[in-house]
């Protein structure tokens, strides 16, 4: 296997676990240096001993804090001495119908995902042009592509995190920065696995491929966007849905 990060130093927000531990895993076998950020230090740092590299690093985070996201981009400099991948994929839900979903919940979910996206490609990129170099990868979802019931705050949120991928990414292009987005669809997790067997075979059903995607197929994507493999790719977003509503 030609590994394809050798020598470059990569955050991963939500690290700890599901679709972010197994970007930080593969960055990893591809001889890259990872920092994860969490804002479940403890998660993170049980992460990082799984792992079993010397080559990673754990951080607490809360990607809402600037403050903390600059901490995370400065470790990496500081621990590994550059900054070459930038993976926002933190992240929570609060479904509810928006005759239930409180405002608290619609602004958590928002700032979480669409704030902390905007901090970690503000800051990442802050860095990675004065190096002129870098790739930044934002994780959105397929319910920002089409929305999906129960979740009017984290559509928008996701759908936000497109719109900020292709404008940051005309930004920073002539600075050497490329930003991609991915939306991934239904994948497997211990969310995903617990719910009612009807919402699961609903879901299925929508999938052409006929079966859930696994972490490591995200994971894979987010490998590409990081990679020289994606060198003239900037402000694009790839779908990981197994055809799902495509």
């Amino acid at each position: 296997m030609t590994a394809l990060l050798t020598d470059k130093t990569a955050v991963v927000t939500g690290g700890a676990q599901g679709i972010g531990l197994a970007i930080a895993r593969l960055y990893l076998e591809h001889g890259a240096r990872v920092v994860i950020g969490d804002l479940d230090e403890a998660a993170a740092r049980a992460a990082v001993a799984e792992l079993g590299h010397d080559r990673a690093r754990a951080v607490r985070c809360d990607v809402v804090d600037a403050a903390q996201v600059q901490n995370l981009v400065d470790t990496a400099v500081t621990e590994f001495g550059s900054l070459d991948v930038y993976v926002n994929n933190a992240g929570i839900t609060r479904d509810a119908t928006m005759r239930t979903m409180t405002e608290d919940d619609f602004d958590l979910v928002v700032r979480v995902h669409l704030k902390g996206t905007w901090n970690g490609t503000r800051l990442a990129a802050a860095r990675m042009r004065e190096q002129k170099s870098g790739a930044i990868v934002n994780i959105s979802s397929l319910s920002g592509k089409v929305g999906m019931v129960g979740q009017t705050n984290y559509s928008a949120a996701k759908a936000g995190i497109v719109g900020l991928t292709k404008a940051a990414a005309k930004e920073m292009a002539h600075h050497g920065v490329r930003i991609n987005a991915i939306q991934p669809g239904l994948i497997r997790s211990a969310m995903t696995e617990a719910m009612p067997q009807k919402a699961w075979d609903q879901k299925m059903a929508e999938i052409p491929m006929q079966r859930p995607g696994e972490p490591q197929e995200v994971a894979g994507a987010a490998l590409f966007y990081a990679s020289s493999l994606s060198s003239y790719m900037t402000g694009t977003v790839a779908e990981v849905t197994g055809g799902r509503f495509m």
